[in-house]
């Protein structure tokens, strides 16, 4: 926990919640033990996409389609969203869930390791959104920055590994330590990009903005 847990509790008390299907499909996740999007993060994305209003999205990491489906949902302007998958199981439960909400022609899930398939892309996005495997986010990162039109937004999200980022190798647990290791240095290296204004922020299980500048130099 990151931030104090009253005040976690307290802040989403005031959330006015999401639409019944993704209610919906966000229980039904929670039940069988699959990661959504914390309700912080929900607030923050529904808060980001009304300020951006981007028609073209990039999400990595689909899970169950819960976050596409709320990014889809809660933009401002139509939009397409693109999402990559890899955990096999997982896949066929977000197609099931894109096709109840009615969503198939406006989010389009690949099958993959995203390692391979953002080298497949070609068109700029507008708002990218990582949420992946942790350990991998560096190695996605090149092909991101790649991905990204001038002005875009990058949100990562889980990067203090439930505040573990925090500590030392030697204080966490030996089986967490590649990933501590992994993530504290795609933070060092997000944040020292000159293409790129990083911030990072304690909310939820952390994350950091970062804005492509234009033409590499804020103009």
């Amino acid at each position: 926990m990151i931030v104090e847990e009253r005040l976690v509790t307290y802040i989403n008390s005031l959330d006015s919640g999401n639409t019944p299907l993704l209610e919906e499909i966000e229980a039904e996740a929670k039940k069988n033990y699959v990661p959504v999007i914390r309700k912080e993060m929900q607030s923050f994305l529904k808060s980001m996409l009304a300020l951006k209003r981007p028609e073209r999205i990039l999400e990595v990491g689909t899970a169950v389609g819960f976050s596409a489906l709320l990014m889809e949902e809660y933009n401002p302007v139509p939009c397409r969203i693109t999402t990559i998958e890899n955990y096999e199981k997982r896949i066929p439960i977000a197609q099931e869930n894109f096709k109840h909400a009615g969503k198939e022609k406006e989010i389009t899930l690949i099958p993959g390791d995203a390692t391979e398939v953002l080298k497949t892309l070609e068109d700029p996005y507008d708002f990218l959104f990582m949420d992946a495997a942790k350990g991998q986010y560096l190695n996605f990162l090149p092909d991101v920055i790649a991905l990204m039109a001038d002005d875009a937004m990058l949100v990562s999200d889980n990067i203090f590994h439930d505040g573990d980022v925090l500590e030392s190798r030697y204080a966490v647990l030996r089986r967490d330590r590649t990933i501590h290791g992994r993530m504290r240095e795609y933070l060092q290296v997000l944040c020292e990009k000159e293409e790129l204004e990083t911030i990072c922020l304690p909310i939820a299980d952390g994350m950091t903005i970062s804005t492509k500048k234009r033409n590499g130099k804020g103009e």
